[in-house]
């Protein structure tokens, strides 16, 4: 695992196997950024010719190494691209991704030194996350694998030092759960399992000092919790609730976090076609993205109660699966007739927001890779924000855009709902119109929030897996998505924003 540092020292003094600049794109040519003044004095001030001369042009995600001139203690300086050049401070969003593309280029290396453009507490925060984000590296399978940057050292000046020092400090919190709930989406089928995943809560619980609680296929059947049943019926093995619960003693307000923790989604008997099934392990994203932000919580002492509940099953076709045209009767009472049973999510999903909802948190959001439908709509780097309370969704849709998380907010049209509850022999079915199939999913969600609670459902589909290429601070494989929007929601919560 990648270590933070922070150093008041010189980028000309620094030791270390790499010095990591920032460079933009200005109206007359590259633009060197400031926290590079040292190594534009070692190249006599014709640093910006030399990286042009090389090919440099200061674009997001660029990386351009040359050898360091006598005056610098590094033998290597790598520029890396912060997009184009701006009258004042970058945003934090450009900070996170050049960070991350340097750290991801130097994997390998013992340490380097980090003289990005970070003048504030905020601007180091930015810097820390992305070069532990774009550091992490997934290499559990593999015989040989390069590994991290060991160390990166964060340069800053000594005024700000504290204060860049307790922004590293948040920043390895969130960043360090965000790598945790990567793992677990990367991690193969045959190792995770609903058990599984449940063990590792309760180890997390047990480091950090969380409340877990674990509900097995026992429990399940005595409490009534016929959709995680239903789902986790084909498999031999079997599914799970889990509650982790994070409690401060001075908290005035109470989150609840569901995440849909589909360890592998076959499709069940409604079986998936190849080509769309290889991926499936990262069905659990949602869990993996709930479970992340409650550790983070407690890590970072918010002044909040935050519980997360996971609902862990895993979708296989066989003898003893739910078949289409089974009826389910959910936990709270509701049946539900399933017509596919590739629309599972929603059905654990349910089951866990009635049980959510019975402790009365002041709002419920729901985090899952729910529907193809959704990334149809918005593509694969960007979620949906459905709710039930218009401000609320304004306020996690901004709460992402803040934190660097693309979202968009979607409708719950009551016009969709009518195919979903004609069901005629039980409540609701758990399909409806084909088309506006992420809005239905979402409606269906609703039918199972307590009157008076506040309600959010966050589709992740799309953003919780990378197929392609790594970029910036996002890596091939999990993502993390939701994560810090769940976060920056939280602590927002805490301060009674």
């Amino acid at each position: 695992m990648t270590a933070l540092s922070v150093s008041t020292s010189s980028a000309a003094s620094l030791r270390a196997d790499a010095l990591v600049i920032g460079v933009a794109k200005g109206p007359k040519g590259l633009v060197v950024a400031t926290g590079a003044e040292a190594v534009v004095e070692a190249f006599e001030g014709k640093l910006a010719e030399v990286l042009t001369t090389l090919g440099a042009t200061g674009a997001e995600g660029e990386a351009v190494k040359l050898p360091a001139p006598a005056g610098l203690k590094a033998p290597l300086v790598l520029a890396v691209g912060l997009g184009e050049a701006v009258d004042g401070p970058f945003g934090a969003e450009e900070l996170r991704k050049a960070a991350g593309t340097a750290a991801r280029t130097l994997a390998g290396s013992k340490k380097a030194a980090l003289a990005l453009p970070a003048a504030s507490a905020e601007d180091v925060e930015a810097v820390a996350l992305g070069a532990l984000l774009g550091s992490y590296a997934f290499g559990a399978y593999k015989a040989e694998s390069k590994a991290p940057v060991a160390e990166l050292v964060l340069l800053t000046d000594r005024k700000g030092s504290k204060d860049a020092k307790a922004a590293v400090e948040r920043a390895t919190a969130i960043g360090e759960e965000m790598n945790r709930a990567r793992d677990l989406v990367n991690t193969a089928p045959n190792d995770l399992n609903p058990k599984s995943f449940a063990a590792i809560a309760q180890a997390a619980g047990k480091e950090h000092g969380l409340k877990v609680e674990v509900l097995d296929e026992k429990a399940l059947t005595k409490g009534g919790f016929g959709g995680i049943l239903g789902v986790g019926t084909g498999s031999t093995n079997p599914p799970r609730l889990v509650k982790v619960a994070y409690t401060h003693p001075k908290a005035k307000a109470s989150l609840a976090f569901v995440g849909k923790g589909i360890t592998y989604d076959s499709g069940g008997i409604s079986l998936k076609p190849a080509g769309h099934n290889e991926t499936m392990k990262c069905d659990m994203a949602g869990a993996a993205a709930v479970f992340a932000a409650v550790v983070a919580a407690k890590r970072l002492g918010l002044q909040v109660n935050v519980t997360a509940w996971l609902a862990l099953a895993e979708n296989m076709p066989s003898g003893t699966a739910t078949r289409p045209g089974d009826v389910l009767r959910m936990y709270g009472g509701k049946t539900v007739e399933v017509l596919n049973t590739d629309a599972e999510g929603r059905l654990v999903l349910a089951d866990a927001i009635v049980r959510a909802g019975e402790e009365q948190p002041d709002v419920i959001v729901d985090v899952a890779t729910l529907t193809g439908a959704m990334m149809m709509a918005l593509g694969a780097r960007t979620f949906g924000v459905m709710a039930n309370d218009d401000a609320l969704r304004t306020k996690l849709h901004e709460t992402a855009g803040a934190v660097g998380e693309a979202s968009w907010p979607m409708p719950l049209l009551p016009d969709l709902r009518k195919g979903m509850v004609e069901s005629t022999v039980a409540d609701l079915a758990n399909m409806g119109e084909r088309m506006g199939g992420g809005l239905v999913a979402g409606l269906f969600l609703q039918e199972f929030v307590a009157e008076g609670i506040d309600w959010a459902h966050l589709d992740i589909a799309g953003p919780a897996f990378n197929e392609g290429g790594p970029t910036g601070y996002t890596p091939k494989g999990g993502t993390a998505s939701a994560v810090r929007t769940l976060v920056r929601f939280a602590e927002d919560t805490a301060a009674g924003k």
